[in-house]
């Protein structure tokens, strides 16, 4: 039935919190027309669909406007984690937006992107996608993040999440975690770019959301012959969690999100006023 399709739906990605709102927001509007046609109602999901999609890409245009004010305008090398780019969102995406944004005022923006392993998503999708729009990119093994910063050749890390507790800590795919500890440790900001939803009040803290894991065989044979001893065990979660403390900033489409997170986080989400803590940028 409808309820048991929704936590099917659900399931399919644990630790994202934007799939659940949006069935939530869906099974709403599908349960309040219940007097109505299965066609009405069927008229009503689609045009609630289309307004997320349009809320979508206008999330993603005012991160892009807000992120490229965090980024030098003589110029920077930006490192990026897995995909967060127009290829994972209705627009033009979350953490690449400022890239794209920068790129389009004539910014001079160096990105660099992990590979992402297990499954290349940087490699695969980030790369593909910068090339399209002629921003510069360098393809890099996750190994290699940390030597490239101390190398100086990294202004700032710029990722996605898939869900941000009420705390600020963010869960993203996994890897962002060394990526963060490295990045502190070499004195680089670390922005996490998220659109409002992505952010879970009923979430307090980090180790409270819920992490997926994956088939083996994505880490044991990724690509032809497989590659790891077999009877040997393999762990693979798709995501961690790096905390709040980590984070620079949240780059967000109603702005700039600096600590303490948990009350900057509350103000956005009830949308009373810009937080304390949230810098609003204008444009230059």
């Amino acid at each position: 039935g409808f309820v048991q399709d929704l936590q099917f739906l659900r399931r399919t990605r644990p630790t994202a919190v934007n799939l659940g709102w949006a069935l939530e927001r869906m099974a709403s509007v599908f349960s309040s027309g219940k007097e109505r046609s299965l066609e009405d109602r069927v008229d009503a999901l689609t045009r609630e669909s289309d307004a997320m999609a349009r809320e979508d890409r206008e999330m993603g245009r005012l991160i892009g406007r807000y992120g490229a004010q965090l980024i030098p305008e003589s110029g920077a090398g930006i490192l990026t984690h897995c995909n967060a780019g127009a290829l994972a969102t209705g627009g033009v995406g979350t953490a690449l937006a400022p890239v794209y944004e920068a790129h389009r005022r004539g910014i001079d923006v160096r990105l660099f992107a992990d590979e992402t392993r297990p499954l290349l998503q940087g490699s695969r999708l980030t790369a593909w996608e910068a090339r399209y729009v002629g921003v510069p990119v360098t393809v890099l093994t996750d190994s290699m993040a940390a030597y490239l910063m101390a190398r100086g050749d990294v202004n700032l890390v710029i990722v996605g999440a898939d869900r941000i507790a009420a705390n600020g800590d963010v869960a993203n795919k996994i890897g962002t975690y060394g990526l963060a500890i490295s990045a502190s440790h070499h004195g680089i900001p670390f922005y996490v770019a998220a659109p409002s939803s992505t952010f879970d009040p009923d979430t307090p803290v980090g180790a409270a959301i819920p992490i997926e894991e994956r088939e083996a065989r994505e880490v044991g044979a990724p690509e032809g012959p497989f590659p790891v001893p077999r009877g040997v065990s393999i762990w693979n979660p798709a995501f961690d969690v790096t905390p709040s403390h980590l984070v620079t900033a949240f780059v967000t489409d109603g702005g700039v999100l600096r600590p303490p997170y948990e009350p900057a986080i509350a103000r956005l989400l009830r949308r009373e006023g810009p937080p304390e803590s949230l810098d609003v940028i204008p444009d230059r």
